[in-house]
């Protein structure tokens, strides 16, 4: 094995909890790998609303054996940041923050990684990417000022204040029920004719018994039109409104990103969800040698893979590469 210090025979891209169970697995595996991640440790989950709990038990979201211990049966944001920091000190993880990867290319069998401090070299690499920094964008005039907002961490702030949430799904709903519960006057704006099915089924009820009260404003089968610093135009089936507006917070989803995992020679299903191609078995994409671990998996199904039921793609990638070195 060389002893260079950029050169390593795995290079995990992403500090997510599925990039630090591929760094475990690696570690077991007795492989000089290296984790890259452009920013802070679990960087998507520090970004998740302050008072967030997750979906899953505790038990589910553990990682290398490592127990998760929470207070309630439901750990919540405060919860898994302490875990995974634990984690990563447990296992000693070989990790790089705010490094971010700009470009990689293979040349003679070999990666080429570069980033914004340096230049790495390795025989394989793990894209263990989430997708909370790409949003979607409305697209409309006025969406760069201040008062919109793609991420919300607390309710606090919009005390008191008229706020639009665009959106029908989870986050959008979440958002719309805190923000009202502490004091916002709050009006959703929704592109579908109703909250969607896929909503918690404990808070879909909720949502729609604040909207069937009047206590929150829904604007069905409407769309924003255009922001300005004190009122947004928004298109309804009854024809166009202007509304009075101190915040907008548009919950409309987040992608992965496409553009990079394009440029590093990944090929796409001609899908709708643009799901990447790639070997369920292995995770090796259709370029040898790089593989995906977790939700960038989904493409723009972005509910289909989650800690608890992609943890397995680190052993799956782990059993591939040894198998490939055993060969050699």
């Amino acid at each position: 094995m060389s002893e260079d210090s950029t050169h390593y025979d795995l290079i995990i891209i992403g500090a997510g909890p599925i990039g630090l169970a591929c760094g475990i697995e690696a570690s077991k595996a007795g492989l000089r790998y290296l984790i890259l991640e452009k920013g802070c440790l679990v960087n998507s989950l520090y970004h998740y609303p302050l008072g967030m709990t997750f979906f899953s038990t505790s038990e589910r979201l553990e990682i290398g054996g490592v127990p998760f211990i929470s207070h309630g049966p439901k750990p919540n944001r405060f919860e898994a940041l302490e875990y995974y920091r634990r984690v990563c000190i447990s296992w000693q993880l070989n990790v790089k923050l705010y490094e971010a990867v700009t470009s990689s290319v293979i040349e003679q069998g070999i990666h080429q990684v570069t980033t914004t401090r340096g230049r790495y070299r390795a025989k394989a690499l793990v894209l263990a990417l989430g997708f909370y920094d790409l949003p979607y964008l409305l697209n409309v005039p006025g969406e760069d000022l201040p008062k919109v907002r793609h991420y919300y961490d607390e309710p606090h702030p919009y005390f008191g204040q008229k706020i639009i949430v665009v959106g029908a799904a989870n986050s959008a709903v979440d958002v719309a029920l805190e923000t009202w519960r502490k004091g916002a006057d709050v009006t959703m704006v929704i592109r579908e004719q109703g909250i969607r099915e896929s909503v918690k089924y404990w808070v879909k009820p909720d949502i729609e018994n604040r909207i069937k009260e009047g206590s929150i404003r829904a604007l069905f089968n409407s769309k924003v039109l255009k922001i300005d610093e004190h009122t947004v135009d928004i298109r309804t089936p009854e024809g166009d409104i202007i509304l009075d507006n101190d915040f907008v917070l548009a919950m409309t989803g987040y992608q992965p990103p496409f553009d990079f995992m394009g440029s590093l020679g990944i090929k796409f299903h001609d899908d709708e969800f643009h799901t990447p191609v790639y070997d369920a078995q292995t995770m090796e994409t259709n370029v040898p040698s790089l593989y995906l671990a977790g939700v960038v998996c989904g493409g723009l199904k972005t509910n289909k893979w989650f800690i608890e039921n992609s943890r397995v793609h680190a052993e799956l990638i782990m059993a591939n590469l040894t198998l490939k070195n055993g060969q050699k």
